[in-house]
């Protein structure tokens, strides 16, 4: 497909209501078509892996061409440079979670990034880093707990933040590393009471709903039972 066929596939199935809709959830995007995700999730699925064309989606600036973009990028065609370029270009949680989570987490330059972001100050760079944490917890079935633990200190360095979008990912990323098994969900429970002990609204916002995930029954009994498995 062309640029210009996607654009016209992903404008048939958007709407102005959704564009509005997407801005109530803070969505908001200088060109937004308003498409819902299974659209766009099934547009990618019918392109398949096309690399060129997902660098001609991203230029376009459209929100969804982005998320759509995402799904057809090769990871092992991602460079570095590649991922610095649209980081910048995050002007929402929508486009930053669905990069991050689709396609910059498979990449051998995912914890490198995350790392690194997490320490900008730009408020969806910063977000980033902590939604590749997050996503690299739930995709990375093999990786051993030093790989994870090793974030910890980092995420306790983010919940000093404030910034409604970037505290969510915070939490985001310690709770999703407290659920792959009992030895990180006592480490994340542990770093969880420390940021609760800080002076600062979001340090204890993000805690406190950490901490009642992770010991919530329902995860309790799921860590168990992996545990046995």
């Amino acid at each position: 497909m062309t640029v210009q066929e996607v654009l016209k596939a992903l404008e048939s199935h958007g709407s102005r209501r959704n564009v509005e809709g997407m801005a109530r959830f803070g969505i908001v995007s200088a060109k937004a078509y308003g498409v819902p995700a299974p659209a766009i999730r099934a547009l990618g699925k019918k392109i398949g892996t096309d690399h060129g064309l997902a660098l001609r989606l991203w230029a376009t600036g459209v929100h969804e061409a982005r998320l759509v973009a995402a799904l057809i990028g090769d990871p092992e065609q991602v460079t570095k440079a590649l991922m610095n370029q649209w980081v910048k270009d995050f002007d929402n949680w929508g486009v930053c979670d669905g990069v991050c989570s689709i396609l910059f987490d498979k990449t051998p330059f995912a914890v490198e990034m995350a790392l690194k972001w997490s320490r900008r100050e730009q408020e969806f760079v910063r977000r980033a880093g902590y939604v590749l944490m997050a996503a690299l917890a739930v995709h990375k079935k093999e990786a051993p707990d030093d790989f994870f633990l090793r974030f910890l200190p980092v995420i306790k360095r983010g919940s000093m933040d404030n910034r409604n979008f970037v505290k969510k990912a915070v939490n985001w990323a310690l709770r999703q590393i407290g659920k792959r098994n009992s030895k990180l969900n006592a480490a994340a429970l542990n770093t969880a009471r420390i940021i609760r002990s800080q002076d600062s609204s979001a340090a204890r916002w993000i805690a406190s709903d950490a901490i009642r995930e992770l010991e919530s029954r329902s995860v309790r009994l799921r860590l168990a039972k992996k545990k046995k498995s």
